[in-house]
């Protein structure tokens, strides 16, 4: 996937570029400033870890488990894995599925079995790689988490921080994996500062 990143973004003529990647898209993201340093200027990783992470292997049960209790109560699974089960939580993912709600064109469609087969794949293989050596990503980089992220533990993106040489830490409290989306208030604001620094 990295791969494809470095050649998508050479191909649209740019020589560096801020990246933005949410979950697996920050695995990636950490990839593309390994194989491509001269590529990144600053990278923003969100409810991700770094590859290596203990406990990776238990994600297609987790998000087996979201899916079957989607289906008995005809809900999205992201209110189950993205989201806390209280009330905040359930507050927050009906807000988030609101705004969401708020674009009625261009859309995005939803992603196809096969695909979502072949992340959780990858999400897997990844989690039982061995670690890479995040001293070599010189750049900033903020790293983004809810304090109780039940598909990547949120424990991943402190150790992810811990092992960057110029990381900007931020847990959210009372959220899980879509941290970043409950506290977008928040969040946003920080990472456009970040991005001008």
């Amino acid at each position: 996937m990295a791969a494809d990143a470095i050649a998508f973004i050479r191909a649209l003529g740019h020589d560096r570029v801020d990246l933005f990647g949410f979950s697996v898209g920050g695995a990636v993201a950490q990839m593309v400033a390994l194989e491509a340093p001269d590529l990144v200027r600053r990278m923003v990783v969100a409810g991700s870890g770094p590859r290596g992470g203990g406990g990776i292997w238990k994600m297609p049960f987790i998000v087996g488990s979201a899916y079957f209790k989607a289906f008995v109560t005809r809900k999205d699974p992201r209110h189950y894995l993205f989201f806390p089960s209280n009330p905040e939580g359930r507050k927050a993912a009906a807000e988030y599925f609101e705004r969401l709600a708020e674009r009625t064109q261009d859309r995005d469609r939803s992603i196809s079995r096969q695909a979502r087969n072949a992340q959780l794949r990858a999400i897997t293989a990844g989690g039982l790689h061995a670690p890479d050596d995040l001293s070599a990503i010189k750049v900033p980089v903020l790293v983004a988490n809810g304090d109780n992220d039940i598909m990547v533990a949120s424990e991943h993106s402190k150790d992810m921080a811990r092992r960057l040489p110029n990381a900007t830490l931020r847990i959210y409290p009372n959220s899980g994996h879509g941290g970043v989306f409950q506290h977008h208030r928040e969040f946003v604001p920080e990472v456009l500062r970040f991005l001008a620094g």
